[in-house]
């Protein structure tokens, strides 16, 4: 079987765009701390904030969003005003003189990725078979990841053109907006809407031959009561999980106290990013062969393992082998929990189903990232890594067992 077989127009176009995306994303925002506080003056705390304020709103409207778009059948309307807001607001980057321009910019942009992400997923559902749904999530991550990587190596050489300078900064922005731009262009042009999308699909018999019950007639609440009973026990399991999942930046903190350079950091980054691309597809075709249940449960069980490694890790090799399966592990989570919605929800409820996937482990992902924060400071990292384990593990376990 080719890379390619069973892989429609639609999804290979998105593709593309989110390869387009992260370029630019990529270029800007893992720098973007480091403008705030040698450009711009501000400190860590403000730091804190931005970051903060744009990973609360990259998940805020996720399930409105993909109930909309649900409604009206129009997941590409959907998906462009996204990405083109995202885009647009990269453009005042380059401009910003103060840390609260960057606080607008950066969480205006979350909010682009927050109204486009349902849409999009849903359109890579609705354009693929189910028994190649896996292999197409995995693919359209392997592509945005591999953005992921030339990104950073494109503000890599501009650095070492023009130093760590405002010049250097201001000019990575700029070359950081064509890549977003080609993507919005891209979209409009080359992806085309899914036929007999959301509540088009509605009137239409579902899986089990009952007449479907069109969207448009349905209230918010009523709609996500129709969802799948299998789906809510997998928000659950998946709810469980995100109060382990910690931000990737507390990795970054972990190799940094085993005493690895900022440098060596970049490429341990650059790595995770190379295993994340390279792992998706071949996963995401794994769970196309076998009970995609069991992926996602191994997956939860194999993050509670890392974090059992980031606890004991002791050696630079350690952390660059960790970040490798831990690459394996998000290319999974990525892709393969999304082709398993897609596969237990309908068309007529599917951006919904999505969105609110994303919207509920957002919602569990800020309280996490806090209680694992204090667990540090207060009991160090040992005990903080050995608690997400658990909590990890226990995850797994109920997936595989009540999902």
């Amino acid at each position: 079987m080719g890379l390619l077989d069973g892989i429609t127009r639609n999804v290979l176009v998105l593709g593309v765009v989110s390869f387009l995306t992260d370029v630019s994303s990529e270029m800007i925002f893992p720098i973007l701390p480091l403008f705030l506080t040698n450009i711009l003056g501000a400190g860590t705390g403000i730091v804190g904030l931005v970051e903060g304020v744009a990973d609360s709103i990259a998940s805020l409207l996720d399930i409105f969003v993909g109930y909309y778009s649900d409604m009206e059948g129009k997941r590409k309307e959907f998906a462009v005003a996204g990405y083109g807001i995202s885009s647009v607001m990269k453009v005042f980057l380059i401009f910003a003189n103060s840390w609260p321009v960057v606080l607008i910019v950066r969480g205006a942009e979350r909010l682009g990725k927050s109204i486009r992400t349902s849409p999009r997923d849903a359109i890579i559902a609705e354009s693929t078979d189910e028994k190649m749904r896996g292999k197409a999530f995995g693919l359209h991550r392997s592509m945005d990841t591999i953005g992921a990587i030339v990104g950073p190596a494109i503000a890599y050489v501009v650095f070492m053109v023009m130093g760590q300078t405002e010049a250097g900064f201001r000019m990575i922005f700029t070359i950081g907006v064509i890549p977003a731009m080609l993507a919005v262009i891209v979209i409009i042009f080359f992806v085309r809407e899914p036929k007999e999308t959301g509540s088009q699909a509605g009137l239409g018999a579902n899986k089990t031959g009952v007449p479907g019950k069109t969207l448009k007639k349905a209230r918010f609440w009523e709609a996500l009561k129709s969802l799948d009973a299998r789906y809510k026990r997998f928000l659950f399991a998946s709810c469980i999980f995100s109060l382990a999942y910690f931000s990737f930046a507390l990795l970054i903190v972990r190799a940094n106290d085993i005493g690895m350079k900022a440098q060596d950091i970049i490429l341990v980054y650059l790595l995770y990013n190379v295993a994340y691309a390279a792992s998706s597809i071949p996963i995401g075709m794994l769970s196309d062969r076998i009970d995609r249940k069991l992926v996602i449960g191994a997956s939860f069980v194999l993050y509670g393992l890392i974090a059992i490694g980031f606890s004991m890790v002791s050696q630079a090799w350690q952390i660059a082998a960790l970040f490798v399966v831990y690459g394996m592990f998000v290319a999974a989570d990525e892709s393969v929990n999304k082709a398993y919605i897609s596969d237990i929800t309908e068309d007529r409820t599917r951006g919904m189903a999505l969105g609110a996937y994303n919207s509920a482990v957002g919602a569990v992902y800020l309280p996490a990232n806090a209680i694992f924060g204090l667990l540090w400071a207060a009991f160090g990292a040992v005990i903080a890594f050995g608690a997400a384990a658990v909590v990890a593990i226990i995850s797994g376990i109920v997936m595989l067992a009540y999902v």
